[in-house]
């Protein structure tokens, strides 16, 4: 047990002046980097570990972790707006985010994710706060039969719902997945499907695949529909209603139930290394959708929509380093930059962490909460910026778009091939969504397909090759039953119009 004293002296370490400026600065850079589609937090954090070595440790990891929590919230903000995720987890914001601002009104769509967001990342550090042991201990025990079983829910209920197709929904997860085995076995390390192009040995770099064709595909078809008019990234109109400026407390608190399933769903999800906060989002804009007594409503622009995604995908912030502060497994990208950062300053995150380096973490669950704070206020500020630019032309916007997507992704895919196979996917994107098919979905099984693969083999493994005694593991059979009730509850669920051709 951490003497009280130890506690007290982190906190007081977190709130002094210098860790302060470092987490604004941090945020203000998340935000940034996240509103401008192709950078996003993860290579911010990516660039900015290597410059925290002349900084004190707390101070260090405080600012990394401003810059993940900044950034998204700054994700959401071309989501909300342009219809084009700064990062891919904001996509689902985008559902019910682009259509409330085509309404007239962006900033209360932007503004109910600022304060989702905040709320569904206060959540989850309290929980990392109080309950970071014994949630981390749970995940531990679900094993790879379990693990892979909850993916399976995961597709089956993601498929049912982001998309008018459920039969498209599953194919759109099967290119997903197919797309994932391109690279080298996970297994045995052999080359698959990489056609002698040894680029991909390594596999399809993530960040050239999401952006190309999450942020390129969407700004070509919104080009495309220009007709050659110079017009505004979005047509905002103006309602003249006071109320369309702003979250007033009675919406706010109508979604309260929804912001704490989606900070549940969140916390929960991020506690599993690997699962992230894309899917957390989906399956939070999932289960809101499911419970709601007004499904048809979801995708035209409501605000419990834009509530569940934020709060969920903000939450997985937190929860992440539950794996990591206490047995040193980073549960996402983001965590697995951060445990980088303690090991430059020569400290090795895990059960012992706690015992020898007590201040240090609880210096860390201040700054944690303070930038919190910190983000809300940045936000109040920067969402009026953002909201400024829609009115530059649609080509000025898109252009610069473009632009740092090509920057970006030759930093990130370490140069330019991975700009070809964004621009690769830029048009698989552009034909998919046309015919109607979830890019979303497409995406989140990509990123989670060397994980199902590696999960499929090991629980083959366990059981020997007999799929017959997956009744050994009840927690992984009660999953694979709910797998099955959704897809046929969806099925009963859809309406006529629904199982009508999307226009696109």
């Amino acid at each position: 047990m951490v003497d009280l004293s130890v506690i007290l002296a982190g906190l007081g370490d977190a709130f002094s002046l210098n860790n302060l400026f470092f987490v604004v600065l941090g945020v203000v850079v998340g935000q940034f980097v996240g509103a401008v589609p192709g950078i996003g937090p993860v290579m911010a954090m990516a660039i900015a570990v290597p410059f925290t070595f002349a900084l004190d440790p707390l101070v260090a990891i405080a600012f990394l972790v401003g810059v993940n929590k900044g950034g998204l919230v700054g994700g959401a903000v071309p989501a909300v707006l342009m219809n084009t995720p700064g990062t891919p987890d904001a996509a689902a914001t985008a559902l019910d985010g682009f259509p409330l601002a085509r309404q007239g009104k962006p900033l209360k769509a932007t503004k109910m994710a600022l304060f989702s967001s905040v709320t569904g990342d206060t959540f989850s550090d309290i929980v990392l706060i109080t309950v970071s042991a014994p949630l981390a201990i749970l995940a531990l025990r679900m094993g790879p039969v379990e693990i892979l079983a909850l993916m399976i829910f995961a597709f089956s209920v993601l498929a049912g719902l982001v998309g008018k197709s459920l039969l498209k929904g599953i194919i759109a997860a099967a290119l997903g997945l197919l797309f994932a085995s391109v690279g080298s076995d996970p297994e045995n390390y052999t080359p698959r499907l990489i056609f002698g192009m040894w680029d991909l040995y390594d596999g399809l770099p993530l960040a050239s695949v999401a952006i190309g064709m999450l942020a390129i595909s969407e700004i070509l078809r919104r080009l495309s529909e220009a007709g050659g008019r110079v017009k505004s990234a979005i047509e905002i109109k103006d309602t003249g209603d006071p109320l369309d400026r702003k979250v007033t407390w009675a919406e706010y608190w109508s979604c309260r139930y929804v912001m704490l399933r989606g900070a549940v769903t969140g916390t929960i999800l991020g506690a599993l290394p690997g699962i992230g906060s894309t899917a957390a989002a989906f399956m939070s804009y999932a289960f809101t959708k499911a419970a709601s007594k007004e499904p048809q409503s979801f995708g035209k622009g409501n605000i419990q929509g834009i509530a569940a995604t934020e709060s969920a995908n903000s939450a997985v912030v937190g929860a992440n380093l539950i794996p990591l502060l206490t047995l040193g497994i980073p549960g996402s990208v983001g965590a697995a930059l951060i445990i980088s950062a303690f090991m430059i300053h020569g400290m090795q995150p895990g059960p012992l962490l706690f015992e020898t380096q007590g201040r240090l973490v609880y210096g860390l669950f201040g700054a944690m909460i303070m930038a919190n704070f910190v983000n809300l206020w940045v936000g109040q500020i920067g969402l009026r910026i953002w909201v400024k630019v829609v009115s530059a032309p649609e080509s000025v916007i898109f252009a610069s778009a473009l632009l740092l997507c090509f920057v970006g992704v030759s930093m990130a895919a370490s140069g330019l091939f991975g700009v070809a196979v964004m621009l690769v996917f830029a048009v698989i994107g552009y034909l998919l969504s046309s015919f109607g098919y979830s890019l979303v979905i497409l995406i989140i099984a990509f990123f989670l397909g060397p994980r199902f693969e590696i999960s499929i083999a090991q629980s083959l493994a366990l059981m020997n090759g007999d799929l017959t005694r997956i009744y050994q593991y009840p927690v992984a059979v009660a999953l694979l039953v709910l797998s099955v009730v959704s897809v046929f509850w969806f099925l009963a669920k859809r309406s006529p119009e629904d199982h009508e051709p999307s226009e696109k």
